[in-house]
This record gives C-alpha cells, structure tokens and sequence, in this order.
C-alpha cells in the first residue's frame, strides 16, 4: 500500500509541475522578426531561442548569427530566480540570469567575467504571440548600444 501511495503521489506531484511550466507564456520556440526588430548594424541576430522545461530548471538555446554572418548556438540551464548560471557557447557570457517580474516579464543579465556585458527585459504579450526583448550593452568600441527584438512564436 506503501508503495502505490507514494507512486501515485510522485506522479501527482510531476503532473502538477508539467502544468505550471505549461502555463509559463515564455516557454516554447520563438523566431526573430526581423522587419518589427530594431537591431544595431553590428549586432549578431538570435533567430531561435527555445525555451523548455528540464525537470525543475528551464533550459534556454539560442541559435543565430554574429555580426559576421557566421551561425551561432549558445545554451543556459536554470532557473528564473535572479541568480547567475553557467552559459555555454557565448563568447560575450559565460554567466547568465534571468529573473521573473510577472507571468509575462522578465529581466535577464549577461556577465563575463563578472562584469555585465548585456542586460534588458523581456515582455511576453498579452496573447502569448510575441514577444519584445529590449536590451543594452557594450557595443564593438564600448559605446552603450541598444536593441530592440521581436520574436514571434512558432510553437
């Protein structure tokens, strides 16, 4: 009796989870807009970016273009909570944190070395199909440099 107790309450428990990261309107596959974007000249793109669950963390892939054309693919597993995780495959990070403002925003910072290279937000619409990232950093020289991208949802 045990045993059947506690299957049923892990499954329980893993079902309500899948429902709360279900629920999450920045979970899925998002496409760059171009046309709709504002992005600098020398900026590299972030044509997809993926967000799915990974057990009890959220795991975000990137994959675009630099300011070469040449393709890029970056990776962050964690949590939305403000604190500083691991990025893979960025040469501009390799520490990055997302921290949740409500069900549709967020903030996010990008850090190398310690030192924040990009920060912004992102807002999810109200119907869940786009989304704008607005975000600034150090440009090629230093000078500060802002973009503004709009991603529709794909799936």
């Amino acid at each position: 009796m045990k045993k059947k107790t506690l299957l049923l309450t892990l499954a329980v428990s893993l079902a309500t989870g899948s429902l709360c990261f279900a629920a999450n309107p920045q979970m899925g596959t998002w496409k760059l807009n171009e046309a709709k974007s504002k992005l600098g000249s020398a900026a590299g793109k972030n044509n997809t970016v993926v967000y799915q669950s990974n057990l009890f963390q959220t795991k975000v892939t990137i994959d675009g273009t630099d300011a070469k054309g040449k393709p890029t693919h970056n990776e962050w597993t964690g949590n939305f909570d403000g604190k500083d995780y691991p990025v893979t495959g960025d040469p501009m990070s390799d520490m990055r944190s997302y921290k949740k403002i409500d069900d549709r925003t967020m903030e996010f910072a990008s850090k190398k070395g310690g030192k924040v290279t990009i920060s912004g937000r992102i807002v999810v619409s109200a119907d869940g199909k786009s989304r704008t990232v607005t975000a600034t950093g150090a440009g090629m020289k230093g000078k500060k440099v802002k973009n503004v991208a709009v991603y529709d949802k794909a799936s």
